[in-house]
């Protein structure tokens, strides 16, 4: 393999991207020039499609006012069951099983307002020490409302000394050693900082083995990386659609409910008027009728020029597919490793990320031994490239198989060495 810019150019003649179909970010003072946008782990690029898509539901609410509920080309009463079978198919589920909500973590506290019921000997949440802060505020609320203490009821796992990921076989390990005191596990599938996958079926098996409830946060993993969530008899997921996904800042979120527990009766539930049956939901009755999918976790009705987004974007990776797309994922994420250790050689950072393409998304993340992460993706950025920065020394670069080029991995990797090479000197 070729680490220059011929070569990356002769790969993107074979193996093309879908980047004509997103608005890609021009290059400051360089008309007629993109970006090599890698931050699409962070927030996704804006599909051409969407615009018109938006466009279309305002004018239908121009045009048909309330009616529209019932008349718009896509009508606004039903209009969240256009997503259930693509969300199905993207994450490996029934169609009862996902409903497209809210945001991303105020679906986890939905999901644990049901699947988190602890007791005085069982009442530990188990996380990643690196996982997304909100995550941790989210558990830390949960376990304080519950009564506990949550520094001693949340326990964070923490990777091996010397290394950056949390291994998969640590986790399964705990859970068969200490299995017994932990009510919930809720875990990243890819984590933010360092882009690693973990084993979702292995420790799902493991934390129910163990008598606990096994949840999932996908933020990183849906639209990244294939999903079997039916098949692995994961108890509950959360996830957000605006970076993988491409489906705008912000954008609604999804949940998914094993259906062994759908028509649970017992499971305590916030509801809200799209939590009943939709049969009889004008009858405005004082109580739900609980419906047996994931729609009973729902509250309220769904936000249709919010949605919009979303449905576009599902409906592009229903046509790629996700094997297809993490195929293509492999091949950039390993292109763009053999280029930084190319062009950077030991230039003062190390990739944290998992060498095995196995246990990696679309993700390398990059430790700056020396330098400040911030100052350095100011200084790619003013060399065309956008990557993003956890400080205070890791750079991630997300080289997004719908978009991203060889290419732009090379363009990636040359800046990177120029940058460190420069502020070295």
């Amino acid at each position: 393999m070729s680490v220059d810019e011929t070569g990356a150019r002769r790969l993107d003649e074979a193996d093309p991207s879908h980047r004509d179909r997103f608005l890609i970010p021009p290059l400051p003072g360089r008309p007629g020039e993109e970006l090599a946008y890698l931050a699409g782990n962070s927030l996704g690029l804006q599909p051409r499609v969407t615009a018109q898509r938006l466009q279309s539901e305002l004018d239908d609410w121009a045009r048909l006012g309330v009616e529209g509920h019932l008349e718009a080309e896509r009508p606004w009463l039903p209009y969240h069951e256009l997503l259930r079978e693509p969300v199905a198919r993207l994450v490996g589920a029934r169609p009862a099983e996902v409903v497209a909500m809210n945001s991303l973590t105020v679906n986890l506290h939905l999901m644990m307002l049901s699947f988190y019921r602890p007791t005085p000997e069982r009442h530990a949440i188990l996380i990643e020490d690196s996982a997304f802060p909100s995550d941790s505020y989210a558990v830390r609320s949960q376990a304080a409302f519950h009564g506990y203490d949550a520094d001693e009821a949340v326990i964070r796992l923490r990777p091996r000394d010397g290394e950056a990921g949390l291994r998969s076989e640590d986790v399964v390990a705990f859970l068969g050693e200490h299995g017994e005191t932990v009510a919930l596990v809720l875990l990243g599938g890819v984590n933010y900082y360092s882009g690693e996958l973990l084993d979702i079926p292995a420790i799902t098996k493991a934390g129910r083995d163990a008598g606990a409830v096994v949840g999932w946060d996908l933020a990183h993993a849906a639209g990244n990386v294939p999903l079997r969530l039916h098949d692995w008899e994961v108890d509950w997921a959360a996830w957000c659609t605006y970076k993988y996904l491409n489906s705008g800042p912000g954008a609604v979120a999804g949940a998914f409910v094993h259906e062994r527990h759908l028509a649970d009766r017992s499971l305590p539930r916030l509801e809200g008027w799209w939590s009943t049956d939709p049969a009889t939901r004008f009858r405005m009755g004082p109580e739900v009728t609980p419906v047996a999918s994931a729609d009973a976790w729902q509250l309220s009705n769904p936000p249709i020029l919010a949605m919009a987004p979303v449905l576009a974007s599902l409906e592009m990776f229903d046509e790629v597919g996700m094997d297809a797309l993490r195929a293509r994922s492999e091949r950039l994420t390993a292109y763009l490793e053999e280029a930084l250790d190319d062009l950077c050689g030991d230039r003062a950072l190390e990739i944290i990320t998992p060498r095995d393409p196995a246990r990696r998304g679309s993700q390398l993340s990059v430790r700056l031994l020396t330098d400040d992460a911030a100052q350095v993706c100011a200084a790619l950025r003013r060399r065309g490239v956008i990557a993003d920065a956890r400080q205070p020394d890791v750079v991630r670069l997300a080289p997004v198989p719908m978009y991203c080029t060889f290419h732009d991995c090379w363009r990636a990797a040359r800046a990177m060495a120029e940058v460190v090479t420069a502020r070295a000197s």
